[in-house]
C-alpha cells in the first residue's frame, strides 16, 4: 500500500506563501547595506572611447563607481566570453557598463546618472541570418579565443557562430527521392523575456577573515560557488551562498550575473555588504533573456504518408555572449526531429552570436521554439496528403526498436508512449478532425494538435545529494540542493522519502533554503531533473538511514538484521511483528532495561551521479545526452473571428506520459502552468527592438503577458510508462507542459483562417499580414 506516492499532498511552503510569511532575497533587512545601481549601454554596438566617473564620485554618499577596467576576469558556464562590466567594447543595448555603490538607493541612481560615457557606434547585426551572411560584423573578433569551460563548445573562426551541432542519419539525398509528398517552409521566431514575478537580485559581504556570503534568488547556488571561486581564485570552502525562496525563475535565474557584480561591488568597499537590485526595466533589458530561432524545414513523406526524410537547419539567436547556449542548440539537434521516426536526417544546429541581449535557458530549454517548426511542416504535409492530423502522427510516432536522432535505440522504459497519449488526448480535447466549423457568422471553431518530446542535457558527471535527520519525535528532516522556486520539487521528494520510509509525507520535513556551506550539492534546479537525480538521492540516503534502523533493531530485538523491518514508524521483527520498538525510540540509539546503551545515533546520506551518457559525435551527432525522455500530446481549441483576425482560446488540453504520478494535483498543475506560459509566449510575447537595436519595450505596461481571465479551459492527462531507473518510475516533467502549446495553437489558427502562420506571436496583425495559400 502506498503511503504517500499517488496522493494530493500539499505543498510543504503552501502556508508560508499563502500567508506572506515566505520570505524571498529581497524581503530580508536591508539595514547596514550598502545600495548598488547599474549604467548601462545605450548602444547595441559600439566602443567604449571614455567613461567620465568624477561627478559620480563627487557626490556625497557614493562609496565607489567601477568600470570594465576594475574587472579584467571573462566569465561563462560553458565559454569565457563575457565580462561583468564591459570593457572596451559594448555588445548589447543593455550591457552594464559602470556600477555605482552608494549609501542607498536614491544616491546610487543619482550618481548613475552624473556618468558620462562616448561611445564610437559599430556596425551591428540583429538576427542570425544577418550575423552568418558573408561579410556581416563579428559581434567577438575572435570566438575561438575564449577559454572552454567544457570541450563539446564549436565556435568557427572568423564568425558569429558560437558552436555547431550536427545530427546525420542515413542518406537524405536518396530519400528524398522516393518522397511522393515534400514540405518546406521558413521560420522566424523572435526572441521574448522570462518575466518571473521577482526580478533579479544580489547580495554580496566579505567578512573580516576573508569569507564570501552571497546571498541570491539564484536556481544554481553551486555553480554561483564556483564560479566565484574559479574567477577570483578564492576556495570555495570561503564561499557561501545562501537561497530562500524564489519567486520563479523559468531558467532565467540559472546563470551567474547579478552575484559576481555583488561581490565586486563588495570587494571595491572593503568587504562590507552590498544589495544589487535591478528594476523591472533593467531585468528585461540587461539580464539574459528567451532565445530567438530561425528555422528552414524540410520534411518528406511517402504515398503512405510516413515520413522518408527530414533536412532541418536551425539558428539559434543567442545575443552578444554565449552563456548556457551552445547547449541549447544542442538539445535542439538531439531531439530535433519531435517525436517520430525519421530514418533519414540530416540536422545543423547552429548557435549565433547577434548584438541582442544574451539568452539563457527557459523553461522547455529551446524545445518550444523548435517544435513550432516541426509540427506546423506536419501540419502542412497531413493536409497534403489528406489524413487527420492526429492519425498522421500517430502513423510517424517513434516507438520501441526506432532510434532517436542521435542514434539512441528507443524502449517504452526509455521514451514512453506517443500513440497511448495520442488516443488519450483525442478522447479528451473531444478530437473532430481538426476541420474549422462554422459557428456563427464570420467566427469558426478549430482545433491544432501537436506532440512533443525532451531529453535532458545535463553534463554526463552532474552530482545530487541528500542527508536526512531525525526528530525526537521520530518525524525526519530532509535536507537537499534542492531551490524551491515554484516546481514544488521539494513536497514531491518529501513524499518519496515518505514512501521509503513508509511513513505519512506530513513526518517529512522539508529545509527549504538551500545554503551551499550545509546543504548538499545539487547541480541546478534545472532541466526538470529533480525528481530524477535528487529523487534517486533521496531513496539511497532513506537506503542508508534504513540500513542503521535495521542495524539498532537488531541489537536491542536480539535477533538478525535480515529479520527486522522499517514502517510506519516501528522497527518490529518479520518473525514477529508485536515485537517492536518505535522509531522515535531507537532512532538516537537504543537504552536497554538494564541501562546498556545499544547501537548508534541513526542519519542517513545519499549522492548520485549520472552514468551512461556521453558528448555527441561532432559529425555524426551519434551519443546519449540525458537519461530519459518524456513525451506527449497537445490540443488547442480556438474560436476565431475571420473579419477582424482576432480569436479566443477556448480549451486547452495536454495528456503526457509521466511514468508515475507522484502527486496528482501538484502534478497536474504544474502541466498547466506550463500551459498558460506556451499560450501568452505565443499568443503575444515579443522582444521588439527598433533599428539601432534598442529594446522597445522593456516594461509591462507594453510587454504582453496573459492576464487572469483569459485563460482557457485547461484539460491535463497522464499515461503511466514507468522508467524503471527512475525512483518509483517519474519521468521528467516540469518543464514539458510548455512546449507543444504554440505549435498547437499554431495549428488551430492556421486552421481557423486558413494560413500557414510561421512566425509567432501569432498576434491578429500578424494572421491579418499572412498571406492566404491555396497550395502547400
Amino acid at each position: 500500500m502506498n503511503t504517500a506516492i499517488g496522493k494530493n499532498v500539499q505543498r510543504k511552503d503552501a502556508w508560508d506563501k499563502v500567508t506572506g510569511k515566505a520570505k524571498y532575497t529581497d524581503d530580508f533587512p536591508t539595514t547596514g547595506f550598502l545600495a548598488a545601481r547599474l549604467l548601462t549601454s545605450t548602444y547595441a554596438h559600439a566602443r567604449i572611447l571614455n567613461i567620465d566617473i568624477s561627478a559620480a564620485l563627487e557626490l556625497k554618499g557614493v562609496k565607489t563607481v567601477l568600470t570594465g577596467e576594475d574587472c579584467s576576469e571573462l566569465f561563462g558556464p560553458l565559454v569565457q566570453d563575457h565580462p561583468a562590466l564591459a570593457r572596451d567594447i559594448v555588445r548589447y543595448a543593455g550591457e552594464p557598463v559602470a556600477l555605482v555603490v552608494a549609501m542607498d538607493k536614491a544616491t546610487a541612481e543619482r550618481a548613475v546618472k552624473l556618468i558620462k560615457v562616448n561611445y564610437e557606434p559599430l556596425p551591428f547585426v540583429l538576427t542570425s541570418s544577418e550575423a552568418i551572411a558573408d561579410g556581416a560584423p563579428l559581434v567577438h573578433k575572435q570566438v575561438n579565443g575564449y577559454k572552454k569551460v567544457l570541450t563539446d563548445i564549436y565556435p568557427e573562426v572568423d564568425s558569429n557562430v558560437a558552436s555547431r551541432y550536427r545530427m546525420r542519419k542515413g542518406d537524405v539525398t536518396k530519400a528524398f527521392e522516393r518522397c511522393d509528398k515534400i514540405v518546406e517552409r521558413d521560420f522566424f521566431l523572435p526572441p521574448s523575456g522570462h518575466l518571473a514575478m521577482e526580478v533579479r537580485t544580489a547580495r554580496a559581504e566579505i567578512t573580516s577573515n576573508g569569507n564570501v556570503i552571497i546571498t541570491t534568488s539564484s536556481q544554481s547556488p553551486y555553480v554561483v560557488r564556483q564560479q566565484i571561486a574559479d574567477a577570483f581564485l578564492i576556495p570555495s570552502g570561503k564561499i557561501q551562498v545562501r537561497v530562500p525562496f524564489v519567486g520563479g525563475g523559468f531558467g532565467g535565474k540559472a546563470p551567474v550575473m547579478l552575484e559576481i557584480l555583488a561581490y565586486l561591488a563588495s570587494r571595491s568597499v572593503g568587504g562590507k555588504a552590498v544589495r544589487l537590485t535591478i528594476p523591472r526595466e533593467h531585468d528585461m533589458a540587461t539580464a539574459p533573456c528567451r532565445m530567438g530561432l530561425e528555422a528552414k524545414i524540410k520534411i518528406g513523406v511517402d504515398k503512405e504518408g510516413i515520413i522518408q526524410a527530414a533536412e532541418l537547419t536551425y539558428l539559434l539567436d543567442c545575443g552578444a555572449y554565449a552563456d548556457i547556449s551552445p547547449y541549447m542548440a544542442k538539445a535542439i539537434a538531439v531531439d530535433c526531429t519531435g517525436p517520430y521516426n525519421i530514418k533519414n536526417l540530416s540536422c545543423d544546429a547552429v548557435c549565433v552570436y547577434t548584438n541582442h541581449t544574451y539568452v539563457t535557458s527557459f523553461r522547455g530549454f529551446s524545445h518550444e521554439s523548435y517544435t513550432f517548426c516541426i509540427e506546423r511542416v506536419l501540419d502542412m504535409l497531413a493536409e497534403k496528403c489528406s489524413i487527420d492530423p492526429l492519425a498522421f502522427r500517430i502513423r510517424n510516432a517513434i516507438r520501441p526498436g526506432n532510434l532517436t536522432p542521435s542514434q539512441v535505440k528507443c524502449t517504452a522504459n526509455l521514451i514512453g508512449n506517443l500513440t497511448e497519449c495520442l488516443q488519450n488526448v483525442k478522447k479528451l480535447a473531444e478530437w473532430d478532425g481538426g476541420k474549422a466549423v462554422p459557428i456563427k457568422r464570420n467566427t469558426v471553431q478549430a482545433k491544432g494538435i501537436a506532440c512533443f518530446w525532451k531529453t535532458e542535457n545535463p553534463p554526463t558527471d552532474a552530482i545530487s545529494g541528500a542527508l536526512i535527520t531525525f526528530n525526537s519525535d521520530g518525524s525526519v528532516n530532509l535536507h537537499t540542493g534542492v531551490v524551491e522556486m515554484g516546481s514544488n520539487g521539494q513536497t514531491h521528494l518529501a513524499q518519496i522519502l515518505a514512501e521509503k520510509l513508509k511513513i505519512d509525507a506530513d513526518q517529512v520535513h522539508v529545509v527549504e533554503s538551500v545554503d551551499t556551506r550545509t546543504a548538499p550539492k545539487h547541480w541546478k534546479t534545472v532541466a526538470s531533473l529533480t525528481e530524477y537525480m535528487a529523487g534517486h538521492a533521496v531513496m539511497r540516503a532513506a537506503d542508508d538511514l534504513l540500513d542503521q534502523l535495521r542495524s539498532n533493531g537488531s541489537q536491542a530485538l536480539h535477533c538478525s538484521v535480515e529479520d527486522i523491518e522499517v514502517a510506519y514508524g516501528r522497527v518490529f521483527s518479520r518473525k514477529n511483528p508485536e515485537q517492536f520498538i518505535e522509531i522515535k525510540d531507537i532512532n538516537e540509539g537504543y537504552k536497554a532495561s538494564d541501562g546498556e546503551s545499544i547501537g548508534e545515533p541513526v542519519f542517513g546520506r545519499g549522492g548520485f551521479m549520472l552514468k551512461g551518457l556521453s558528448m555527441l559525435d561532432p559529425q555524426t551527432g551519434q551519443g546519449r545526452t540525458g537519461p530519459e525522455w518524456t513525451l506527449g500530446a497537445q490540443v488547442v481549441e480556438v474560436e476565431a473571428d475571420l473579419k477582424t483576425y482576432t480569436y479566443r482560446i477556448t480549451k486547452a488540453t495536454t495528456v503526457i506520459d509521466i511514468g508515475k504520478v507522484i502527486n496528482p494535483e501538484s502534478m497536474r498543475a504544474m502541466i498547466a502552468g506550463g500551459m498558460a506560459m506556451g499560450i501568452s509566449l505565443s499568443s503575444r510575447e515579443v522582444y521588439k527592438y527598433d533599428k539601432e537595436g534598442i529594446p522597445m519595450l522593456p516594461n509591462l505596461r507594453t510587454y504582453k503577458l496573459m492576464h487572469i481571465g483569459q485563460e482557457p479551459d485547461y484539460r491535463v492527462g497522464f499515461v503511466e510508462t514507468p522508467n524503471e531507473q527512475s525512483p518509483y518510475g517519474v519521468r521528467s516533467f516540469a518543464e514539458h507542459g510548455v512546449i507543444g502549446m504554440p505549435a498547437a495553437l499554431g495549428n488551430a489558427l492556421s486552421t481557423a483562417f486558413g494560413k500557414q502562420l510561421v512566425t509567432l506571436p501569432l498576434t491578429p496583425e500578424i494572421i491579418w499580414r499572412t498571406p492566404s495559400e491555396e497550395q502547400i
